[in-house]
């Protein structure tokens, strides 16, 4: 048994817990393991003193022996040139089995959900924001009708796995470095099918249409989506199934363009509507509604019709309907009728008449006085 003090093999204080105990074991045991320093007889020294320290340490009855006596309280009980730590493999098993599988060499569960489904649905302006049920068609992996999932051919039953115990999990070690990995003659499953079933061919699931309708609450948008909870694909080995999720898209509307809770669309008047004022009827999602021009309406002008938006699916107030006026130019004009034009020109002839021209050519002229 060697004289020198535990703590100080490790590189740790006495008050140190047991977590900080373990990695400075780690760290220790890594840098002077043979298989790191071959032929090196002082680091083979140094890696039973590790071993050694740690064994006594890493016991809670045996560092509290160790805390009051010394050596003197462990002698006989320690020193089996690491025996009770356990190998280089034992040392970092749980780290390696972290990383490609499994947990300390236990292997790990079959059992495996199944995967999630997404579907794409397509609706209207209009059933998106009233809500609609729809009926849909999707492809999916169900668990196979004749054998119930299991895979294995009716009256009989998948076996344990020879190969790794049924653990699912083969151990290997390579000099340095010991790993865990699937199991290849089980594909990490730990059993093994000997009869597969007829219907599914040992998959435990086949590939079926299904039929579902989809409620659509109202007010969903672009981007949203729908879950179903079970209705993805079918686990396996008794996982259970994966969830489903509709996700919306919104066609373009002839009329409307939709912001958030906002509907927006353009109204065209004509010159004369826009000079005199008028009243006229524009569409809602709800109907027909009557819009009053007011006289000298200039192009681009946005009017509120409130409430007459959309209410968002997540509770928010309902939105307004943006009316964006367009003064259309009169085409396919008579010869009396460009005439007429021509003189209501020469009458308007005069700054006061046209405010935006006004002041758009006024500044056009400082634009160029300054260049």
């Amino acid at each position: 048994m060697s004289q020198r003090d535990y703590y100080e093999i490790l590189g740790v204080a006495k008050g140190t817990d047991e977590k900080e105990i373990k990695k400075a074991y780690r760290r220790m045991a890594m840098k002077f393991h043979p298989d790191r320093n071959p032929d090196d007889k002082e680091s083979e020294g140094k890696f039973k003193e590790i071993n050694e320290a740690y064994e006594v340490l890493s016991d809670s009855q045996k560092r509290q022996a160790y805390d009051q006596f010394g050596h003197a309280g462990v002698n006989g009980q320690a020193g089996q040139g690491g025996q009770g730590a356990g190998g280089f493999s034992d040392i970092f098993g749980d780290v390696f089995g972290d990383i490609f599988g499994g947990s300390g060499g236990r292997g790990r569960s079959s059992v495996q959900r199944g995967s999630d489904l997404k579907y794409n649905m397509e609706l209207t302006l209009e059933e998106a924001v009233r809500g609609i049920e729809k009926t849909i068609r999707i492809p999916s992996l169900a668990n196979c009708g004749i054998c119930a999932g299991s895979g294995a051919k009716k009256g009989t039953s998948p076996i344990g796995c020879t190969t790794c115990g049924g653990s699912g999990q083969v151990r290997m070690q390579q000099g340095f470095f010991a790993v865990q990995q699937t199991c290849p003659a089980c594909s990490g499953a730990g059993k093994i099918i000997k009869d597969p079933c007829t219907g599914c061919y040992g998959r435990g699931v086949k590939e079926e249409t299904k039929t579902l309708n989809v409620k659509v609450p109202p007010g969903v948008d672009t981007g949203d989506r729908i879950r179903l909870s079970g209705e993805g694909e079918a686990g396996r080995h008794g996982g259970p199934a994966g969830d489903l999720y509709v996700e919306v898209h919104v066609k373009q509307h002839e009329i409307f363009e939709r912001d958030g809770a906002n509907l927006y669309c353009e109204v065209p008047i004509s010159m004369t509507e826009a000079a005199l004022g008028g009243e006229l009827e524009v569409p809602t999602l709800e109907g027909r509604v009557k819009l009053k021009i007011p006289h000298e309406t200039q192009t681009g002008k946005l009017f509120r019709l409130r409430g007459k938006g959309v209410k968002p699916v997540r509770g928010q107030a309902v939105g307004d309907l943006m009316c964006r006026v367009v003064i259309e130019t009169p085409v396919h004009l008579t010869a009396r009728q460009k005439e007429l034009l021509q003189e209501l020109q020469q009458s308007l002839e005069g700054k006061k008449h046209s405010p935006r021209s006004k002041g758009w050519f006024d500044g056009v002229k400082k634009f160029f006085d300054e260049v």
